[in-house]
């Protein structure tokens, strides 16, 4: 399973990215191991996330979120009802 996922940072910044799961990439990101970018801005959460079988399909969806506006984002977070557990 591959997924698409939105990140809250401590400075309340959001992140995005993809993986393929959610645990182990939330424990490297606040690790200080997931990105440059999060390292600085610990401890992050999970606030949003999608599932997707094709790796490929995920990658266009990260694509597609990072284009958005924050605003976009935080409607995204806001309708956000979470699936099953991380």
């Amino acid at each position: 399973m591959n997924y698409v996922y939105i990140l809250r940072c401590s400075d309340d910044t959001l992140y995005t990215g993809w993986t393929t799961s959610l645990e182990k990439r939330l424990k490297a990101h606040n690790d200080g191991k997931g990105a440059k970018y999060t390292k600085a801005r610990l401890p992050v959460e999970i606030v949003y996330y999608e599932k997707f079988e094709d790796k490929k399909d995920a990658m266009k969806r990260e694509y597609a979120i990072k284009q958005l506006s924050r605003k976009e984002k935080l409607k995204l977070i806001e309708n956000f009802i979470e699936k099953d557990t991380i």
